[in-house]
């Protein structure tokens, strides 16, 4: 194996092996954020007054209403059954499920498929593998990032809406919303660097066979046929048009001299 080709092997699993760092901890970010409080949150009261100053934090996460008081005391109201929740937090929750089931498959693919690992098979197998796992991670980051931009639309248009009662609270977003928005661009950065060591050697792989399988042009057509046809105009000029001349060049018979002025 040349240089250049262990160079080429060398860069590509480093790249897959930054793709499995930066895809893997992005899952760990989303998985965090499931059970992170704080997704919304407002801070109310701690106005100036002469009495004792009074203030809560009213906050909630996909499972839970809460609010919590300067004492530390917290009180929480647990959702009522699936079918009870809010129609959007139904939605946030089924968006990470799935890319969370995505993801999980995901890693197990990319890692069989990784060049650095000695399992699946020959390396055309392990390209196919690992590129299956790179899609199934962008799906997944894609699934993850709809999620948490649903939820901060949702907070973001009752915040600023002119028309909502000003007796509902309007929530801020909280760090969890951060935290998987982060991770979902690992996510997808992952799978990026997964695909570009794959691509370029099936596209070339690819156009290889494709030039192989081609039909000869007209320019290589017209050179092969010029390797037959030059000898044949070549001899036809050396000979002059005589056919005693072009006796002469295959044959060993003496020619007179009179028959030379021909």
């Amino acid at each position: 194996m040349s240089v250049g080709s262990d160079d080429r092997t060398m860069r590509k699993s480093l790249i897959q092996v930054f793709g499995f760092l930066f895809s893997t901890l992005g899952w760990l970010f989303v998985s965090c954020t499931l059970a992170m409080n704080y997704w919304r949150v407002i801070f109310v009261g701690g106005k100036g007054g002469s009495w004792m100053i009074k203030s809560s934090w009213y906050w909630s996460n996909l499972w839970r209403d809460c609010v919590t008081d300067t004492s530390s005391v917290t009180n929480c109201r647990d959702y009522d059954a699936l079918w009870a929740v809010t129609p959007y937090v139904q939605g946030v929750r089924g968006l990470l499920m799935v890319g969370m089931s995505l993801g999980f498959v995901a890693a197990v693919l990319c890692f069989i498929g990784m060049d650095c690992t000695y399992i699946g098979g020959s390396g055309k197998t392990k390209d196919k593998i690992l590129f299956s796992g790179a899609a199934f991670h962008f799906v997944g980051g894609v699934s993850a990032l709809a999620a948490y931009c649903l939820y901060t639309n949702r907070v973001a248009s009752t915040a600023f809406s002119p028309v909502v009662d000003r007796s509902i609270i309007r929530y801020g977003i909280g760090t969890p919303i951060f935290l998987g928005l982060a991770g979902s661009f690992f996510i997808i950065l992952g799978s990026i660097l997964y695909a570009v060591t794959v691509i370029p050697t099936r596209i070339l792989s690819a156009f290889a066979a494709s030039a192989a399988e081609a039909p000869p042009s007209y320019g290589q057509r017209a050179a092969s046929k010029s390797l037959y046809t030059t000898p044949y105009y070549a001899l036809s000029q050396r000979s002059g048009g005589s056919r005693v001349s072009s006796i002469s060049h295959v044959t060993a018979e003496k020619i007179s001299a009179r028959d030379t002025f021909v």
